[in-house]
């Protein structure tokens, strides 16, 4: 009975501990409302889904993009969601870009 007290205060700590990494494992596009997407990505992308070469900088939105939307590229091979991981990332992404980018896209 005398280490109840603190059992509870240990119990507590670690449900506070979990409940932290279960909030910051969620991929930010899904945390933030409003607008994905900056005006700068939007440009970036518009031009990555035209003819032109594409730059470093606009292959750089693109990996911020895709990773607001959840994917995380491993520095090692050892990824066992990929390609289906960076997939999801990229019909999110594409999505947002069909919503929230409307006037980039050539008329």
């Amino acid at each position: 009975m005398e280490n109840l007290p603190r059992n509870c205060s240990t119990f507590t700590a670690m449900a506070l501990l979990l409940t932290g990494c279960a909030v910051g494992t969620a991929p930010q596009g899904w945390q933030q409302g409003g607008p994905h997407l900056t005006p700068t990505e939007c440009r970036d992308l518009a031009a990555l889904r035209s003819n032109a070469p594409p730059t470093m900088a606009e292959h750089q939105s693109e990996l911020v993009a895709l990773r607001k939307a959840g994917y995380n590229p491993s520095p090692w091979d050892d990824d066992p969601y990929y390609p289906d991981d960076l997939q999801a990332a990229q019909r999110l992404v594409n999505y947002w870009f069909d919503t929230e980018c409307q006037q980039f896209l050539p008329r």
